[in-house]
């Protein structure tokens, strides 16, 4: 199997076992499947923590209003009585106004920050050190995972316009959002591999060869953005080490020149140049000048 280790910019993604005889634009499509799910995990991930600090979304027409405004405008959360946590809730205001402040308690929060914890540690890219690949199945496990604790804790589910529910039935709105410029639609998405971009009606046999034992390191972008940069030769431990021992180098050279006796060794009698010359001529122990 060819393993490929993705990248997007400088940035470890996942690893992915595939073949040779493969067609890059099947390629593409797989590695987007699981690129776009992972990023989903995250962005639910994030999410979930801000409802496990403060509850569940408020309507838009009530964001970032105080408690004297709503009452002023006679606005009503529909989803107060409806959407209480398993255990009930505690009181935690959200300082962006975004969120109830009706928290799960502490036990059921647990449970939230739990599963996101093993949730992350799935689709982390230090799995990359690890030598070990990521799959469709083991994103969507993940996916699973926080689905699931959403209903322990939420029974009666979340309003339709919280982003937590919006993830889990597939209608989330990211337009206008940072996240949104992450992700990349399975036609809109390109492999590039030593400063080339691999064309989808090829194999990758045509760029890699026949050795199925292969690892390589592919960048992934959206088409027609410029050619990601090329892979770095040091990495950053290695430049750290070559800093340090440059420095180590530069003090020891000190050290010696500090040591250094000058040039006074030059009055000495062995570094005359003309000794040897003045002891054949019978002069080496002449004195000039008056005894």
């Amino acid at each position: 199997m060819v393993r490929l280790h993705l990248k997007k910019g400088n940035d470890s993604l996942f690893l992915h076992d595939t073949t040779v005889k493969q067609n890059v634009a099947e390629l593409v499509s797989e590695v987007l499947d699981i690129y776009d799910l992972r990023l989903k995990v995250l962005r639910l991930c994030e999410e979930m923590q801000s409802l496990a600090k403060h509850g569940h979304f408020l309507p838009s027409n009530m964001q970032g209003l105080t408690e004297d405004q709503i009452e002023e405008l006679k606005l009503h959360d529909e989803y107060e009585k409806i959407c209480v946590p398993q255990g009930g809730s505690v009181e935690c205001p959200d300082p962006l106004g975004r969120r109830s402040g009706k928290a799960p308690n502490d036990s059921m929060a647990e449970v939230i920050m739990k599963t996101i914890t093993d949730a992350k540690e799935g689709v982390s890219s230090k799995i990359v050190t690890s030598n070990r690949t990521l799959t469709v199945t083991e994103v969507q496990s993940s996916l699973d995972k926080l689905k699931g604790a959403i209903m322990i804790v939420y029974p009666m589910k979340l309003p339709s316009y919280d982003p937590v529910q919006a993830e889990i039935d597939n209608c989330e709105d990211l337009s206008g959002t940072q996240a949104s410029l992450e992700v990349i639609e399975k036609d809109k998405g390109s492999l590039w591999w030593a400063g080339k971009e691999l064309m989808p009606e090829k194999t990758l046999e045509d760029y890699v060869g026949k050795n199925e034992k292969t690892k390589i390191v592919v960048k992934l972008t959206k088409k027609g953005s410029q050619a990601p940069g090329r892979e770095q030769q040091m990495t950053e431990d290695q430049k750290k080490q070559m800093m340090a021992w440059q420095y180590r180098k530069q003090e020891e050279m000190k050290k010696l020149h500090a040591a250094d006796d000058g040039d006074d060794y030059y009055n000495s009698p062995w570094a005359n140049p003309n000794a040897l010359k003045n002891q054949f001529h019978g002069i080496g122990d002449v004195k000039w000048g008056p005894r």
